[in-house]
C-alpha cells in the first residue's frame, strides 16, 4: 500500500506542476509523460522492505550489515545464512539466560538472487525474576530481521518487543550469530543507532 501511495504522489507530483501558479511554458504530451515515468522509476528503485532503523539511543535495539565473502555467490549466501541460524542453540546461551525459550522461522523470503528478508523469534525462557514481575511469567519476544541490502550484503536488526532495556540479550544473539558468520569468512559492521 506505501509503494501504491508513493506511485501516486510522485506521478501527481510530476505532472502537477502545470496547475501552479508559475509562467506557463506548454509541454507536449509525451513530455508530461516522460517526466511522470521518470518519477516513477526513482519511486519504484527505493527499497520496499528497507529494515527499520533502531530509535535513537536505544537499549534494546541492534542493527549490523554482515557481507559475505566475495567467492561466494547470492545462492551460497543464503545457504550460509540460513544455515547459521539454524546452528543457533535451540535452548538458548548462558543456561537458558538468553533466549531459553528457543527460537523460530517466523518468514523467509531471501531469494537465490539476492533479494528478500527472513524474520526470527526469539524467546526468553520465562521464568526469571522479570517475566515474573513485569510480564506475567510469560516469556519475552524479540525479533531478528534479515535482510538482503541489493548490495550483496545483509542488514541484521534484534529488538525486543517491549521494554527499554533487554540486558544485552539483543547483543549477545547478534554476537554469538556473527561469529559463526565469521567462522564462515564474512565480514561485519555494526550500525549505530
Amino acid at each position: 500500500m506505501t509503494l501504491f501511495r508513493s506511485l501516486i504522489i510522485a506521478a501527481t507530483l510530476a505532472v502537477g506542476h502545470g496547475f501552479g501558479h508559475f509562467t506557463r511554458t506548454e509541454i507536449s504530451r509525451r513530455e508530461a509523460l516522460s517526466n511522470a515515468l521518470a518519477s516513477v522509476a526513482v519511486v519504484v528503485s527505493i527499497p520496499a522492505n528497507a529494515i527499520t532503523a533502531c530509535p535513537p539511543n536505544s537499549n534494546n535495539c541492534l542493527r549490523q550489515t554482515w557481507t559475505p565473502p566475495s567467492s561466494a555467490s547470492a545462492a551460497d549466501a543464503i545457504a550460509q545464512l540460513r544455515e547459521t541460524i539454524s546452528e543457533y542453540p535451540i535452548e538458548g546461551q548462558e543456561d537458558g539466560k538468553v533466549d531459553g525459550g528457543g527460537y523460530a522461522v517466523v518468514s523467509d523470503t531471501l531469494g537465490s538472487g539476492g533479494t528478500g528478508s527472513m524474520r526470527v523469534e526469539y524467546r526468553s525462557s520465562g521464568k526469571g525474576t522479570f517475566a515474573r514481575l513485569f510480564n506475567g511469567g510469560k516469556p519475552f519476544v524479540d525479533d531478528l530481521v534479515i535482510e538482503a541490502n541489493g548490495n550483496g550484503g545483509f542488514e541484521f536488526r534484534s529488538a525486543s518487543r517491549v521494554g527499554d532495556s533487554d540486558f544485552g540479550v539483543n547483543g549477545k544473539r547478534l554476537s554469538y550469530l556473527g561469529g559463526l558468520l565469521k567462522g564462515k569468512g564474512w565480514s561485519g559492521v555494526v550500525v549505530p543507532n
